[in-house]
């Protein structure tokens, strides 16, 4: 049985499996959300063992969005296919936020096959939003990292109530999603402590 392993830098810690794990027993992830004026960041990232070239084709159709978007909300894209991902592009998504149908534009502002591509929103129910995705190689596989940076309408209050909880639900999913797809970085040897904090630091 695989466990997840959450590193939560916004405690500066790092929560490590037992030494005494046995190999595969854990994947090494990390979720953080911290305060970043004039907004928030959202910091992802996780291990999977295949190399970026064999990882960033999955991101490269934007059809697999949806795939890795938990179904509470409903994402849709609306852009008709095929979609030639590329620096200008622009993607439409229709997506429900506490039942409110949302539309959602983004442009891709930044494209590096296997490497990292960003997403800018148009529009969005935030103030702004951007997204990096980075695909770095490491021993063990490909480190896959989420930065978002945003903004909220109605700012500390709201985010603290309602968006930082949501967006937690959403990346979570999506790194189980991921797990699902491509394995967890254990699968190619095993992952203790002194492992765990390698990835991280490195």
């Amino acid at each position: 049985m695989v466990s997840s392993l959450l590193i939560p830098r916004v405690y500066g810690t790092l929560a490590t499996p037992p030494d005494d794990a046995p190999p595969g027993a854990y994947s090494v992830r990390m979720l953080d959300i911290r305060r970043e004026k004039p907004g928030w960041v959202l910091e992802a990232g996780m291990l999977l063992p295949r190399r970026p070239a064999d990882i960033f084709p999955f991101f490269a159709d934007a059809r697999n969005l949806e795939e890795i978007t938990p179904p509470s909300l409903g994402f849709e894209i609306v852009t008709p296919p095929p979609i030639e991902m590329a620096a200008g592009c622009l993607i439409d998504y229709r997506l429900r936020i506490r039942g409110i149908r949302i539309k959602w534009k983004t442009e891709i502002s930044a494209w590096e096959p296997s490497q990292r591509f960003v997403d800018e929103a148009l529009v969005s129910p935030y103030r702004w939003w951007r997204h990096e995705h980075r695909f770095e190689e490491r021993e063990g596989g490909t480190w896959c990292t989420d930065r978002v940076e945003y903004g909220v309408p109605g700012g500390a209050l709201i985010h603290a109530l309602f968006v930082k909880r949501e967006l937690l639900k959403i990346f979570e999913y999506r790194q189980r999603k991921l797990t699902s797809i491509f394995g967890h970085g254990g699968e190619s040897g095993a992952f203790g402590a002194e492992a765990a904090a390698a990835v991280l630091s490195s």
